[in-house]
């Protein structure tokens, strides 16, 4: 059976309730075999836990957050994420890049609308990281303080923003404020 990178993997429990099981999806390379990612499998009951959603919760089924960029020049900004950013990818066909991020935090804040959504990467030291662009050539805008943290936004080679901030909440990820 020919595969497209359009594919689902569905899982069917049977018995009604998920005992322990392990399952490693790994990308599909165009072919017909699949090849391993070169990055650590992802977190389960089976090899432990980046932290996250609890065990024993429907969260603790959720293995990560699948995030979409719009842009008018898709291929510049896969290049800015591959080259600039470094983040390592697998070819999901055709020169279709996925990237692997970070891991994620998501608050839910009140809204007059439902369905607006922000992505904003975090970093440890957003000086650093304007100086590290800087030296890329890539202009970020002047630093924004805000309460829960430290802003800056960059244009991406498509013309959309990206926001990347530094922290002064505690994370769920670390247990410890920025």
């Amino acid at each position: 059976m020919n595969k497209s990178p359009d594919d689902l993997i569905l899982v069917n429990v049977s018995n009604g309730h998920l005992d322990e099981v392990c399952l490693t999806i790994l990308p599909f390379n165009g072919g017909r075999e699949r090849e391993p990612a070169g990055r650590p499998s992802r977190p389960s009951a089976c090899n432990g836990s980046w932290g996250g959603a609890g065990e024993g919760t429907l969260g603790g089924m959720i293995h990560g957050a699948h995030v979409i960029v719009y842009s008018k020049d898709a291929d510049a900004d896969r290049a800015f994420f591959r080259d600039v950013l470094k983040y390592e990818s697998v070819d999901a066909g055709h020169g279709w890049l996925i990237f692997a991020l970070p891991p994620a935090e998501v608050a839910v804040h009140p809204s007059e609308e439902n369905d607006v959504h922000e992505f904003f990467l975090m970093c440890d030291d957003v000086h650093a990281f304007i100086a590290d662009m800087k030296q890329q050539r890539v202009e970020c805008s002047r630093l924004d303080e805000q309460r829960w943290g430290s802003i800056t936004r960059l244009t991406l080679p498509g013309g959309g923003k990206l926001g990347v901030y530094q922290p002064k909440h505690a994370s769920p990820l670390t247990g410890r404020a920025t």
